[in-house]
């Protein structure tokens, strides 16, 4: 167990192809990664919320990591979503993803019972579940599809844990990107969880992201970083800005079906969403066109 995986840079939460009978499609999925590959991306996370994880039986999980897992080189980071409702069973994923070739875990907040998610539940759950990974965990906080935000607090104190090693948090709120980054252990590392508040979250010590736009706008995001790391800022802020809209399509907008739709439009394969999402229509594909090539994406 150690501390030593840098997460700096950028992961996009990748997509899980299906074809046109819904299954999952593995040729597609290593075609997507070779792409990508040839990128600035740091790693993947593969099997997040924008993998469509919880439309997934466990065997095509560990299918889709076993793809994975061989297509990500050695240059790239494999980390895995292996989050469950059950800590039992998010340490048997975690276990098995490793065994796949997963260099990490991501690791989202159980949030079924979620009134009974406290500081002592989720602590104790996380600390189980490090105690017994054979790689590294990262902390998953998604208040916006799981209802539950794990708190400051939590953070802080499972940022002591040695099998630790960070954060990737959703929920737009810098302020608590910056009290974490103050409280929690030297060698944590916090991630934004979204393209559309990277630079503020840089500013107060985040060192990267885990985010959808990743998938298609790995470029201007590596270019935001570089511009922030040599002090260029006002660069930086005119390429966040930029970056606002194409962003806010492919999450909260149009969700996982517009990114599936930006993915078709860019030339890499986005496919259909599995139920019971539904794709976007046509005259949204249209609007989605419209914000990537404002943005420079198309």
């Amino acid at each position: 167990m150690s501390k030593n995986i840098s997460l700096a840079g950028c992961f996009p939460p990748i997509p899980t192809p299906f074809d046109d009978k819904g299954r999952v499609d593995h040729e597609q999925l290593a075609l997507n990664l070779e792409k990508w590959q040839k990128t600035s991306l740091t790693g993947f996370a593969v099997l997040g919320s924008n993998g469509e994880a919880v439309m997934l039986r466990t065997e095509e999980k560990l299918e889709i990591w076993k793809t994975a897992g061989q297509a990500i080189d050695s240059d790239h980071l494999f980390i895995a979503g292996t989050g469950c409702e059950s800590t039992l069973e998010t340490l048997e994923l975690t276990k098995k993803a490793a065994s796949l070739g997963a260099d990490a875990a991501m690791v989202v907040t159980p949030h079924y019972y979620k009134s009974r998610m406290d500081y002592d539940a989720l602590v104790n759950h996380y600390t189980k579940v490090a105690d017994g990974s054979p790689i590294p965990i990262v902390l998953y906080s998604v208040p916006a599809f799981t209802g539950v935000d794990l708190g400051v607090e939590i953070i802080v104190t499972l940022s002591r844990h040695p099998n630790i090693i960070g954060l990737k948090e959703s929920s737009g709120n810098v302020v608590k990107i910056g009290q974490v980054v103050a409280g929690a252990d030297n060698s944590f590392q916090v991630l934004a969880g979204s393209g559309s508040f990277l630079l503020p979250a840089l500013t107060v010590g985040a060192k990267g992201c885990v985010a959808a736009l990743a998938a298609i706008a790995p470029h201007p995001l590596a270019e935001l970083m570089e511009k922030f790391h040599k002090g260029e800022m006002e660069t930086a802020r005119e390429i966040q800005l930029c970056l606002i809209p194409p962003n806010g399509a492919v999450t909260a907008r149009f969700g996982i079906p517009g990114l599936k739709a930006a993915l078709d439009l860019i030339g890499m394969y986005g496919g259909p969403v599995r139920s019971p999402l539904r794709g976007i229509t046509r005259e949204q594909k249209e609007e989605l066109k419209e914000i990537l090539a404002s943005a420079g994406i198309l």
